[in-house]
């Protein structure tokens, strides 16, 4: 067959396919289109999952009567001009293609009006159709309705979902653009019936508001605020500010996680990658983090032309946006130490959300009490053997007398965050008081955490030890790979590990960290050399001897039915209190618990 020209009906069906994948991309894209015309409000009004029928209409600057028949035609835009534009884009939409192929696939109906003139309104029917332009009613702004989505391929609307799918997705793409604009109102009806109504938010408090009405409330109780700074290398400025859900504050799903770069929602392996990391020695296995982030870049720095649906990004300076995003999350979560962040919510449950595995509860029970490590661990795997035949009573700490005797009465002001011990419950939990009410801790968890840390420390101090190999191990690898060993063969070398090239395609693996096992060794520098040839940096190494050392803590914490004195769990709040991470344990889950006054009033029905 020869190659012919593709009919312009075929041509924008094609291009409709990249662009129209549901009524949710459809709507997005009529939302952005609203948000680059300087709306302060768009209201959406959707039947049947937006199948039947969407309406967008927003109070913007309008579409002049001359540029109407141009806005329905593909790679046609007011948003960019020439190449150099396309480096800088600021603007959500920038394709010229999202009318056009939404007109492809449907009846629609375009309606604007600009200040001072009248309106017009123009519509089409299909790909291929010619535009009608008439005189129309309609205040400042535009309005675009749908009709019939894929009416006229039957083949792709079999694709779509139920209506109650559909509409969760258009709920979701609502929320998400909610998110990153709270300047613009936002109200969305179901068939004229109200489903979510988000009012303009300017200041601080109104902002949090829609972050809570968006992510709950819950979210917002146990969420950290973030906003850093920093100026990069290659001269733009990097900024990530907005909240970060603690790490006891988990998901089993990813679905609380918005990131935004330039007010663009998006989804970026790379981004996700950094925000793992950050979380990866806090967060119990299988959970997900909750965020609401924004991150501000120079436009020149992003290439936001990936895909049609312009969801992917890709970073001019990939490993200085990892490093400025892993950084900044990791220093604000190792300030998560107990008593300096919200407590989670005490009845809250953890059934189903952070409960232990089996593993790790097994591990609890069997436990030896340690004290606190205070000189670095033997580099050997006799480490952990040493650890379970420890048993050196933890250090006695208690207030003074006048102190006591001043809390008791409430006139200290000085009452550490998480209070004075009281008792302990059933050899697990320490029962403490403070200002606010009761504190629940569990001591195992807790002192998991503080021996975690001290190992990690020491650790650090001390560097990294390696052994030769007797026998080197070949390792067959791609040219790029070897390569990249040899680029950062220094790196390695501080890692503990000592490599060789052998080859085009073959290094030698000559020297590895004492803390490890051999048969560790080759998939692990096949991951670092993974991670070197996307990121530029690993963190492979130091995760599994901190997997080590996070074993050895746990088998070396204080085991349930221990009998500790007062002293004892006063030391052991006290260490809390300055520790980092110490809100959970080395498995993410919560290591406190506050009762407020208020609460205690409630569960006894006090002052009704």
């Amino acid at each position: 067959m020869s190659i012919q020209r593709l009919p312009s009906r075929l041509a924008n069906q094609i291009a409709a396919g990249e662009v129209v994948e549901r009524p949710a991309s459809v709507l997005k894209e009529l939302m952005e289109n609203s948000i680059d015309g300087a709306a302060k409000n768009i209201w959406i009004d959707v039947e049947a999952g937006g199948a039947k029928r969407i309406l967008v209409r927003d109070d913007g600057a309008g579409i002049d009567q001359e540029d109407i028949p141009l806005a329905l035609e593909r790679h046609a835009t007011s948003k960019i001009q020439t190449v150099d534009d396309l480096e800088t884009v600021s603007t959500l939409g920038f394709r010229g293609e999202a009318l056009a192929s939404i007109a492809s696939v449907s009846r629609l109906t375009l309606t604007s009006a600009v200040a001072d003139q009248d309106a017009w309104q123009a519509q089409t029917e299909g790909a291929g159709m010619e535009v009608q332009l008439q005189p129309a009613s309609h205040p400042v702004g535009t309005s675009v309705e749908v009709f019939d989505l894929f009416f006229n391929t039957p083949a792709r609307r079999k694709f779509l979902k139920t209506e109650k799918t559909e509409s969760g997705r258009i709920d979701e793409v609502v929320k998400r653009i909610g998110l990153s604009h709270p300047q613009i109102g936002i109200r969305l009806s179901n068939a004229g019936r109200v489903r979510l109504n988000m009012m303009p938010a300017q200041t601080e408090v109104e902002i949090e508001k829609r972050v809570a009405d968006v992510c709950g409330p819950a979210f917002m109780e146990q969420a950290l605020p973030i906003d850093r700074e920093s100026q990069g290398a290659s001269g733009g400025g990097l900024r990530l500010h907005g909240w970060v859900g603690l790490p006891t504050f988990s998901r089993s799903q990813s679905d609380l996680q918005f990131f935004f770069v330039n007010g663009r929602p998006v989804r970026d392996k790379l981004v996700a990658h950094a925000v793992r990391r950050a979380y990866q020695d806090v967060l119990f296995h299988g959970r997900h983090p909750a965020f609401v982030l924004f991150l501000e870049i120079d436009p020149a720095q992003v290439d936001v032309n990936v895909h049609p649906t312009k969801h992917e990004v890709r970073f001019r300076e990939s490993r200085e946006v990892h490093s400025f995003i892993y950084g900044s999350l990791h220093r604000l979560i190792a300030q998560t130490s107990a008593g300096a962040t919200p407590a989670p919510a005490l009845m809250e449950g953890l059934r189903g959300s952070n409960e232990p595995s089996q593993e790790v509860q097994n591990q609890e029970q069997n436990s030896l009490p340690l004290s606190y490590f205070g000189s670095t661990v033997e580099r050997s795997e006799s480490a952990l053997s040493e650890v379970r035949e420890a048993d050196i009573p933890l250090p006695a700490w208690q207030p003074a007398e006048a102190e006591s005797v001043a809390f008791q009465t409430g006139e200290s002001s000085e009452i550490p965050p998480l209070g004075f011990a009281l008792a302990q419950l059933k050899g697990v939990y320490i029962l403490a008081e403070n200002k606010e009410g009761l504190i629940l801790v569990d001591m195992h968890a807790a002192h998991e955490r503080v021996t975690y840390e001290k190992m990690k420390r020491a650790w650090d101090d001390q560097g990294l030890a390696s052994q030769p190999l007797l026998v080197s191990e070949s390792l067959a690898v791609s040219e790029r790979e070897a390569d990249t060993a040899d680029q950062y063969s220094e790196i390695f070398a501080q890692l503990g590990i000592h490599l060789d090239r052998a080859g085009p395609e073959t290094i030698l693996i000559r020297q590895v960290p004492v803390i490890l096992k051999q048969p560790q060794v080759e998939p692990l520098v096949r991951d670092v050399l993974s991670d070197l040839i996307a990121m530029g940096s690993s963190d492979r190494i130091k995760e599994e001897i901190n997997e080590v050392l996070s074993t050895m803590a746990c088998h070396g914490s204080i085991r349930a039915n221990r009998k500790l004195t007062l002293p004892e769990m006063n030391a052991l709040l006290r260490e809390m209190e300055i520790t980092e991470r110490s809100g959970q344990c080395n498995h993410g889950r919560p290591t406190w618990r506050q009762l407020s006054l208020a609460e205690l009033d409630k569960l006894f029905l006090r002052g009704r």
